[in-house]
């Protein structure tokens, strides 16, 4: 069961807080898992226990686990789907799920255990240029004034 939820939400805790402290994902992971406010949680849950998750804040992705590759699979295409996902820092011990998610990745000479989720420019020139142009053409008229 996926779901989607924030730290506002009733149930947040009961589902995320034994991620949040967990020595066991902090080494695995090489992050520290935290609530921020601005985060959005997307959570695979199975059997009552966490598969995968990733915390989106800012069209940033700060945070990623998971347990089976293709629940995480899932995740980031659901994530890549609902989001303009700008550059991230993400672990790389997840590589090959997002590559098979859709997501180029770069290597980062400066953190050994991360990589770089570049922001996607060719997909955001063209939204750009979509909304600078809609408004033009829905709000201007194209005639000459002849007075």
């Amino acid at each position: 069961m996926i779901i989607k939820m924030n730290n506002k939400n009733k149930d947040f805790y009961e589902y995320m807080g034994r991620a949040f402290g967990s020595r066991v994902i902090q080494n695995q992971t090489n992050d520290r898992i935290f609530d921020d406010d601005s985060k959005m949680w997307y959570i695979d849950i199975e059997d009552e226990k966490i598969i995968s998750f990733i915390s989106v804040s800012n069209n940033v992705i700060k945070n990623i686990y998971t347990t089976k590759d293709k629940s995480l699979q899932e995740l980031l295409k659901m994530v890549k789907k609902e989001n303009e996902i700008g550059s991230s820092t993400v672990t790389n011990l997840y590589e090959s799920s997002y590559k098979k998610a859709g997501y180029k990745v770069e290597k980062n000479d400066s953190y050994k255990n991360f990589l770089i989720i570049p922001l996607d420019t060719k997909n955001l020139a063209c939204k750009i240029i979509i909304q600078t142009q809609e408004p033009f053409f829905n709000h201007h008229s194209l005639e000459r004034d002849t007075q």
